[in-house]
């Protein structure tokens, strides 16, 4: 996608800056480049290993969480070898002990999970699977010299235009202002537990910062009070295709004017 903001190419599933863009902003610093966009980058301020649609399960498929701590250990490992070696563009190992990481997955998870037709029971219980994942990426940098953390909770994914788009429901389904109950009662189960979850790693790895970061509260209050920040109608796609209730058609996906085949 063209970013309205960057006047270029993004690759991602925005036009615009993220919050992980407006951290950098609020601090000084330039951007953050993609761990695999290597040419023309610059890491002396850090790397996003971020991947549209990524997980925490399954394992070991591109990109889950675990992959990323892998990226992560050989980008650490890589970039102090070069520094060793008299390089002066990548962070130093004091830089990876001052660093700020920061963590926010889990919405794919349930989303894929609602995805798969399972039950919203089922989903909830594989809600403790996806935390045991996070904890383990947390404690695997925390090993490797990183203390401060940066964890994000989950947004209203049942306010999503491509979810309501694409999910059979009736009026039972929806909440007040037309978002998706199930999906999101399944956020706020996982929120709860991811909440308890930095309680515990706060306690368990004494001299670690933890910061739990209440996004789903912030969100949600933009579909409930859309009016109040200007929004006339917060449940369609801005960048979609195919017109009301949602602007939101699978074939067109945001970015895309027409489709052309690939084999």
């Amino acid at each position: 996608m063209v970013g309205l903001f960057f006047h270029r190419s993004t690759g991602r599933l925005s036009d615009g800056r993220l919050v992980i863009d407006f951290l950098c902003q609020s601090v000084n610093t330039s951007f953050l480049s993609p761990y695999l966009d290597s040419l023309g980058s610059t890491f002396t301020n850090g790397a996003n290993f971020a991947v549209v649609g990524s997980s925490t399960l399954p394992k070991y498929v591109p990109f889950a969480l675990n992959i990323q701590v892998m990226q992560f250990l050989h980008f650490k490992a890589r970039s102090l070898e070069l520094i060793t070696a008299g390089s002066g563009h990548l962070i130093n190992d004091q830089g990876f002990r001052n660093a700020l990481y920061m963590i926010d997955i889990g919405q794919n998870d349930l989303a894929d999970s609602f995805a798969k037709n399972l039950s919203y029971v089922q989903v909830i219980k594989r809600i403790p699977y996806i935390h045991v994942e996070i904890k383990n990426a947390i404690k695997t940098i925390y090993d490797q010299g990183g203390r401060k953390f940066w964890v994000h909770n989950t947004g209203p994914l049942g306010c999503l235009p491509q979810k309501l788009s694409l999910v059979q429901k009736s009026s039972k389904d929806l909440d007040p202002y037309g978002c998706l109950s199930s999906y999101n009662a399944a956020a706020r189960v996982y929120n709860e537990g991811l909440h308890h979850l930095c309680q515990e790693l706060r306690t368990e790895l004494k001299d670690a910062t933890i910061v739990y970061i209440d996004i789903y509260a912030i969100k949600y209050d933009l579909f409930a009070n859309s009016n109040k920040y200007g929004f006339a109608s917060p449940l369609l796609a801005c960048c979609g295709y195919g017109g009301p209730p949602y602007n939101y058609n699978i074939k067109v996906p945001c970015g895309q004017t027409g489709l052309s085949g690939l084999q």
